[in-house]
């Protein structure tokens, strides 16, 4: 189940988040949707990065099968500007960012694999009917 917590105004349905995350865990999952200024306070506390970012995931090390896989933080502006500047949803874009939040609670990391988080990403976006994966657009733009 998803927990959501949501200190934006934003009318979020997490259904379809729901069913993202049913194909790949049982683990309970909190999702946190926020402001910049949240995102970014937590950026700085728990990665020393001093700036707002769109989706950070917390998983809760070690395999406690009745304790929730973790939590991914998504800030609405950000998903805004995004969906925005790229011509689709809001709503799609948060889902894109929770799929790799999910991905990223579930131990993968694209910085350090050989595509496997990209490939797994990519099915699944696929799969829901979602925009290009956020691991797709941080490597066109680099």
């Amino acid at each position: 189940m998803i927990f959501l917590e949501n200190t934006t105004e934003f009318d979020l349905n997490t259904s379809n988040l729901q069913a993202i995350a049913d194909t790949r865990t049982r683990r309970d999952i909190e999702l946190i949707l926020c402001d910049d200024a949240t995102i970014r306070e937590l950026n700085h506390t728990h990665r020393q990065i001093d700036k707002a970012t769109d989706v950070l995931s917390f998983p809760l090390e070690g395999e406690h099968e009745h304790l929730p896989l973790g939590t991914i933080v998504i800030s609405l502006d950000h998903a805004q500007a995004k969906a925005e500047e790229l011509g689709h949803t809001t709503h799609e874009e948060i889902a894109l960012l929770f799929v790799h939040g999910l991905l990223h609670l579930m131990g993968y990391d694209h910085e350090t694999d050989d595509g496997q988080m990209r490939e797994i990403e990519h099915t699944i976006l696929r799969e829901f009917k979602l925009p290009d994966s956020l691991i797709i657009r941080t490597e066109t733009n680099v």
